[in-house]
């Protein structure tokens, strides 16, 4: 079999936390980390698990009415950086940089938004930046990290954990990030599609 890379540390942030749970067990199973904001950290912690809060990673808090919660070098240092290059190593050592190996996402509901005939406000406050960028990381990323960029990932995810418990192939980081990339597109151009109506 190919070579696997370990999970060690989970970045979670989901709108949807349905289907989760089974994934949450079978991580933790592992000994993988959970780091989390908001919502989905108490989400974790209720379901049991220890989870750090992003903003004790980053030190800052949430801020801007939630507008902002990942958006940090911490994070998207954690995200990007490549594993064998050295420059990229002794950066995060220097910044104190945790590595980040897997992240979660599951974005707002921006089209369920527009089709439930929410207002202008209401919709605007459901086009994700933090996620839909955390996808774009992770994904970019794939050489190192893992992308579920969505619930309708959950299950391939836990099948993957199931057979080779919290490690991944090149070749399946790489087809969650063409995944990732097809949700990336379709909510970027549910996105235009409403600004050009």
């Amino acid at each position: 079999m190919a070579e696997l890379k370990q999970i060690k540390t989970a970045l979670i942030s989901v709108f949807h936390k349905d289907g989760l749970d089974e994934l949450l067990a079978l991580l933790d199973k592992a000994g993988v980390k959970f780091l989390s904001t908001g919502g989905t950290q108490q989400f974790i912690e209720q379901q049991g698990y220890k989870c750090a809060k992003v903003e004790d990673v980053t030190t800052y808090p949430s801020i801007l009415g939630g507008r902002v919660k990942t958006l940090h070098p911490k994070v998207f240092g954690g995200i990007l950086a490549r594993r064998d290059n050295e420059g990229d190593r002794d950066q995060m050592a220097q910044y104190d940089i945790p590595e980040i190996d897997l992240v979660i996402v599951d974005l707002y509901p921006f089209e369920q938004t527009v089709a439930s005939g929410a207002s202008e406000q209401d919709i605007i406050e459901k086009i994700d930046i933090g996620g839909i960028s955390l996808i774009r990381a992770a994904a970019k990323n794939f050489s190192d990290v893992v992308i579920v960029p969505s619930k309708q990932e959950y299950a391939l995810l836990a099948d993957i954990l199931k057979q080779q418990g919290a490690a991944t192939t090149v070749e399946q980081r790489r087809m969650l990030a063409e995944r990732a990339f097809g949700v990336s597109s379709h909510y970027d151009t549910a996105i235009h599609t409403w600004f050009a109506q």
